[in-house]
């Protein structure tokens, strides 16, 4: 059969070569490790604590990350969720507003344990903290808050529960200690401002705190550690 014979698609000169993966598509492709599996877990969990995903979701999605083995698998199980790990190129996710996401988070129970809310977590605008033999920390000074208002409805038995505020808040305390202590603190360097930090509208935090034999303290401002720039 003469070349001019041979069909257009068959012909060796028109085939087209194979193209090597790039540096991106070898990145998405690279095995993880389980320290990088334990990550994604928390950024999972915090989501949970923060509202963006149901408690089923979250289980569904831990089911799917121990199976993983790819960096690819780990993406896509946090492209929609910030502060994951993200696809070469893609810029993080900026937190989303949406009212009834963040309306009433989910209930913070601390048994015999220890919870803290801190850094950048997203604030709802209720809060229900219930602790029994615990310590249960919540900074909202590095938070994302998108209320003016927040309330905060605490019970503490024979337990440790701070709650840290910006220092410009308008804390409305409502306390009821029995054989405990319910107390607002100024911070020590509140006189000192933190050149970082822009001048914001002052959020009014409604604090109603139940301590039985228990400790719930509200301190103003960043940590100690923070102002000193430590961490």
């Amino acid at each position: 059969m003469a070349q001019d014979d041979v069909p257009q698609e068959n012909r060796p000169q028109d085939a087209v070569p194979a193209q090597a993966p790039t540096g991106d598509e070898l990145a998405l492709r690279r095995r993880v490790s389980d320290h990088e599996r334990e990550e994604v877990a928390d950024v999972l969990r915090d989501a949970a604590g923060e509202g963006r995903l149901s408690y089923a979701e979250l289980e569904e999605r831990l089911e799917t990350l121990y199976a993983s083995k790819t960096y690819g698998e780990l993406v896509e199980l946090t492209a929609d969720l910030p502060n994951g790990p993200r696809a070469p190129g893609v810029p993080a996710v900026s937190p989303q507003y949406s009212g009834a996401m963040v309306e009433s988070g989910p209930v913070i129970n601390a048994f015999m344990s220890e919870t803290k809310r801190l850094g950048g977590w997203l604030v709802p605008q209720r809060q229900e903290v219930n602790a029994v033999l615990g310590d249960v920390t919540l900074d909202y000074t590095e938070a994302q808050i998108p209320f003016d208002e927040v309330h905060v409805d605490v019970k503490s038995i024979l337990a440790d529960v701070k709650i840290r505020v910006p220092q410009n808040a308008i804390v409305m305390l409502d306390s009821n200690p029995i054989l405990g202590s319910v107390s607002e603190q100024e911070a020590g360097l509140g006189a000192v401002p933190d050149p970082n930090t822009p001048a914001a509208h002052p959020k009014t935090f409604h604090i109603r705190g139940t301590a039985i034999l228990g400790e719930i303290k509200i301190k103003r401002g960043p940590r100690l550690s923070k102002r000193l720039g430590l961490t």
